[in-house]
């Protein structure tokens, strides 16, 4: 299990609360804790102050109350509590799971489970509405996918496929073959019955 974790834990960047401007960067490894910051401010007498870095372990981390506190002001109080399960060894080991392995659990679920699991986090919500996801589900619940749907699908997306019903399908794959075929047809060309599709 330890081959999951990889080199970073947990990685996150962004801009301190407004009226802030600095940017911060937090990141958690197996074995210690970083802290950066960037300083950005119009007035002069700040333009030359260098960006900052600060290291710990994950002990000193969880003892460190003035570091918690800037993780929590700028990302969250939920970051921060987080980031204080992994430097307690509460490791989330399912998303770090490969994609492909994820993908083959998420087939055994209903669409009801599918809507509460993309809430949980980020990286389930990515999965949750990505084409790979719903091209597998559109091929689970369909008996053949045929070429014109697969090229449909690359124009609207699969997730559209699978929640658009059939006769609407039908509709859009009947606009789809009359654009297809349209050239031929102005050029004197074998009617759409002969035209193979793509």
């Amino acid at each position: 299990m330890a081959s999951l974790l990889g080199e970073t834990l947990f990685e996150l960047s962004g801009q301190g609360p407004a009226p802030m401007k600095d940017y911060f960067h937090f990141a958690i490894t197996p074995t210690e804790v970083v802290w950066s910051w960037w300083k950005i401010s119009l007035r002069s007498d700040c333009r030359s102050t260098p960006p900052g870095q600060l290291r710990e372990s994950h002990e000193d981390f969880l003892e460190d109350s003035r570091m918690q506190n800037h993780v929590a002001m700028v990302f969250g109080p939920r970051i921060l509590q987080y980031s204080k399960n992994l430097c307690q060894g509460h490791y989330d080991y399912i998303v770090r799971l490969p994609n492909a392995l994820l993908f083959t659990i998420m087939a055994h679920l209903d669409l009801e489970d599918i809507s509460g699991l993309s809430r949980t986090c980020r990286k389930f919500k990515e999965l949750c509405n990505s084409e790979e996801f719903w091209e597998q589900t559109v091929r689970k619940h369909c008996d053949t996918v045929t070429p014109t749907v697969e090229a449909l699908a690359k124009e609207v997306g699969w997730r559209t496929i699978f929640f658009t019903n059939k006769l609407q399908l039908q509709m859009q794959i009947s606009r789809r073959k009359q654009k297809e075929n349209q050239p031929c047809e102005d050029q004197n060309e074998p009617s759409s019955s002969s035209v193979p599709l793509e």
